[in-house]
């Protein structure tokens, strides 16, 4: 282990120790208060660009294995915890975390206090940060940051994004035909729309509508994804022009999409909602679910236009807009994760109504 620094925008420092790897990463530090699901949060392509660090003490106590990835590689830019556990435990492991992080290169830093590190950025907001394990001078590490986009106006998405379709087959026979747009779409989600008898063929980012059309799907499904949704233009353009018709299902940055595409704005968070203990309300079942979330960015409620489209989840730590529906077309999305990886299942009825609304629109 080498000794290493954490060098925030704002000029705190941390230090602490890293595992194998070394040199530099630079990202957007960001904190998540799951306990566990750590191998989900690490290959969630929505962390691209990000430095995550998990506020609950002791990551890796039940190693990792080769089912629980959302998808095919390591996204965050560096990972950091309190204390990573050397004895794993869990009959379904296949390697330690330690050993998944260095053989993917990770620059992970342990042995720094977490928590207040969590208040830090809770309070002046998530930011932009280093570790390093060559250079310690505060202004050289600050010149980096200052040369460092900041996350408002990234597109994260180009380069998350499959680069050409493929089809992930339905379980059992074929009931729908799904058209995703991969913005960096999870494998749970692939996996629970397969359950639930569809096909999904999931198409690059920049698919044209005329490309998604030529599969004549029975709907639209829009991934979550990372960066700004603003600079991702050419999403918002294609659901445009699909709205109205296909029945349109979006998650996380899907649904920031979807708000864009229906005339509203999007706003980053002080500091975001990473974690597996969201508490939602479903406005229109008067229910309430704790929820898996990982987003930075939200749609504006004011400026939504409230006769064409229902606001009908909203967050209850801070209000803001957790899922719209549009009044006319057979539209909503979802602004955390339903898919629950990692996470509770409290929200997996998504799907079935997304599948409800399928239904209805062939029936129409």
């Amino acid at each position: 282990m080498k000794e290493a620094i954490l060098y925030l925008q704002d000029g705190t420092s941390f230090h602490g120790r890293t595992l194998k790897a070394t040199g530099e990463a630079s990202g957007e530090a960001v904190f998540n208060t799951a306990m566990t699901g750590y191998q989900e949060v690490l290959t969630d392509p929505s962390y691209t660009g990000q430095i995550v660090v998990m506020t609950y003490p002791l990551i890796g106590n039940y190693g990792v294995n080769d089912t629980d990835v959302e998808s095919d590689h390591i996204h965050v830019k560096g990972f950091i915890v309190k204390e990573f556990c050397r004895r794993h435990s869990n009959w379904r492991a296949q390697k330690s975390l330690i050993d998944y992080l260095n053989d993917n290169k990770i620059i992970a830093l342990e042995g720094i206090d977490t928590r207040a590190l969590t208040r830090h950025l809770r309070l002046s907001g998530a930011m932009k940060a280093v570790i390093s394990t060559e250079d310690f001078d505060p202004q050289s590490l600050q010149r980096k940051l200052d040369q460092m986009p900041a996350m408002e106006g990234m597109d994260f998405v180009k380069d998350v994004s499959t680069s050409k379709k493929y089809v992930w087959k339905s379980k059992g026979p074929r009931l729908y035909k799904i058209a995703a747009i991969d913005c960096g779409i999870k494998f749970n989600i692939l996996r629970i729309l397969a359950d639930l008898g569809c096909e999904s063929h999931v198409f690059p980012a920049t698919a044209t509508p005329r490309e998604i059309m030529s599969i004549k799907p029975d709907g639209l499904f829009l991934s979550n994804g990372p960066g700004d949704p603003a600079a991702v233009t050419y999403v918002i353009s294609t659901v445009k022009e699909l709205l109205g018709k296909l029945p349109i299902f979006g998650i996380c940055l899907g649904n920031q999409i979807l708000g864009l595409a229906l005339g509203g704005q999007t706003y980053k968070l002080k500091f975001g909602h990473h974690g597996a203990n969201h508490p939602v309300k479903d406005r229109v079942s008067n229910t309430i679910a704790v929820t898996s979330q990982n987003h930075g960015f939200c749609v504006d409620i004011k400026s939504l236009n409230l006769d064409e489209v229902e606001v009908i989840h909203v967050n209850l730590n801070d209000q803001s807009v957790e899922g719209i529906r549009h009044k006319k077309y057979p539209a909503f999305s979802i602004q955390y994760h339903p898919e629950a990886a990692p996470g509770p299942h409290d929200a997996k009825y998504l799907f079935n109504q997304f599948i409800k609304m399928i239904d209805t629109h062939k029936n129409a």
